[in-house]
């Protein structure tokens, strides 16, 4: 009897674990996905593993089966071995989208939430905080700022590998909320509208509709309501504090500064 309830009792974990893992290999695969241009190799393996159908975590939602067909008829439709005019040309969409930013769809939050636009701004150093907690540091962010794309859903994944209870899903809700979901949406669209390839335009597409998903899932899972845009905008303005300065006193004047 005993050993029966403690079999139930471990049921659930396993089942979580076994949903942590998989989200976790499906954002670690978004991540290679914005990381860099797909060559042959990537292409085939995406075609043969049936990308992104086979993903561990099921989109229902209209928008998501809208970018499951469209990134499934990308995927399928490229031969199997790519000729170097494809590759060019996803290698050119990448630059633009990750490296020369002509299409004005920058990859990093700073870029998104910053007043003027700039990078390297506020919520870069807010992104690097949650990465020191975990023991965790951008390998250059001089090259790619700790806000990056490819950085927050490495970080993302790093955090559905290593949880443990339902407060480590707390922390991802959080982080989801206060970083990448604030600028994530606008991202995709823009990429999605001024890309030069079907490809890339799937993925960052796929990319948003996954994480919102994602997001709504969490909901359900922690039982805890999702904040609104207003709330987390609220939450996340910088906290200005007057400090109080002495004044001193001097016989025969009034109070100086």
């Amino acid at each position: 009897m005993n050993q029966a309830l403690k079999k139930k009792e471990r049921t659930p974990v396993k089942l979580l674990k076994s949903f942590y893992q998989a989200v976790a290999d499906d954002l670690e695969m978004l991540a290679l996905l914005h990381d860099k241009e797909p060559d042959s190799r990537i292409l085939e393996d995406l075609r043969e593993c049936d990308f992104p159908r086979e993903m561990g975590l099921k989109l229902v939602s209209e928008e998501g089966l809208n970018v499951l067909d469209l990134m499934s008829r990308v995927v399928q439709s490229y031969p199997e071995s790519p000729d170097s005019n494809l590759l060019d040309d996803l290698a050119v969409d990448y630059a633009d989208i990750y490296l020369n930013y002509s299409l004005q769809a920058s990859p990093e939050e700073s870029v998104w939430i910053d007043e003027e636009n700039l990078t390297c701004q506020e919520s870069m150093f807010q992104v690097r905080s949650w990465y020191e907690l975990y023991g965790l540091m951008a390998e250059n962010w001089r090259v790619r700022p700790d806000d990056h794309l490819v950085l927050q859903l490495q970080f993302i994944s790093h955090l559905f590998s290593h949880g443990e209870s339902e407060k480590s899903l707390e922390e991802v809700a959080r982080f989801m909320d206060e970083h990448l979901l604030r600028w994530l949406g606008s991202f995709s669209q823009r990429v999605a509208n001024r890309c030069g390839t079907t490809y890339f335009a799937g993925i960052a597409l796929l990319t948003a509709a996954y994480c919102e998903e994602l997001r709504e899932l969490l909901v359900k899972v922690l039982n805890q309501p999702r904040p609104s845009h207003e709330e987390i905008e609220e939450r996340m303005k910088p906290r200005t504090s007057q400090e109080e300065v002495p004044v001193s006193y001097m016989p025969g004047m009034g109070p100086a500064v």
